[in-house]
């Protein structure tokens, strides 16, 4: 079930205005309204995030602005997450963090909601991460997979290194790999590495978080 345009280009205007308030009413009305988290992640949160980047990008709002959408959405997400976490615990962790030079978090944060909303412990490293301190901090945790968020398609290269230097690492842990840059291409890129699995969206991220957990 998606999010009706109105609602999505009301949320969108209040968001570019810098309208707290409103953007939290708005959220707060479609869940009383039985839409799930999930669809608002996707079909309100995420595409105007999009939005706002690709003005950011192409020089139409400026960076105040970016950063001002950017703090109303993460708001919303720490409003709502007590509610949506799971009170099934499973023993799995997943390390989640964007590459280093990308400071876009809210994606992968979301991504990190998801695995915690499916009964898994995530540790968050946010943005702009340097790869041997992702790499360091693996070590410390039993992680069973690293989610990495990849907003930015000049950045792929820091993508693929972070990959490689992973696998080196931990053979065999899956690579979850998902971002606003791939709607520019380089999933095929992905390709050349073992056990790296790019989902575009969260609700097949989602499915692949229940096959993992059913399979185990």
């Amino acid at each position: 079930m998606e999010i009706d345009k109105e609602i999505q280009d009301d949320f969108f205007k209040h968001l570019l205005l810098g309208n707290k308030k409103q953007c939290s009413i708005i959220v707060n009305s479609l869940l009383n309204n039985n839409i799930s988290i999930k669809t608002i992640y996707e079909y309100l949160l995420k595409t105007s995030m999009y939005k706002i980047g690709e003005l950011w990008e192409y020089n139409k709002i400026s960076v105040a602005t970016e950063h001002l959408a950017s703090a109303i959405v993460e708001a919303i997400l720490n409003e709502n997450y007590l509610t949506i976490i799971s009170k099934k615990q499973l023993n799995k962790n997943v390390l989640l963090s964007c590459v280093e030079k990308e400071y876009h978090q809210i994606g992968i944060k979301m991504i990190s909601d998801i695995f915690e909303m499916n009964g898994w412990s995530s540790y968050f490293l946010g943005s702009n991460t340097p790869t041997k301190d992702i790499l360091l901090f693996s070590k410390t945790i039993s992680v069973d997979i690293i989610a990495i968020s990849l907003s930015i398609y000049s950045h792929l290269p820091e993508l693929l290194k972070l990959i490689e230097k992973f696998r080196l690492e931990f053979p065999e842990t899956p690579i979850l790999v998902g971002g606003q840059a791939f709607l520019h291409g380089g999933e095929k890129k992905l390709l050349n590495y073992y056990n790296v699995i790019y989902k575009p969206d969260i609700f097949s991220t989602e499915l692949f978080i229940k096959k993992i957990n059913n399979y185990e």
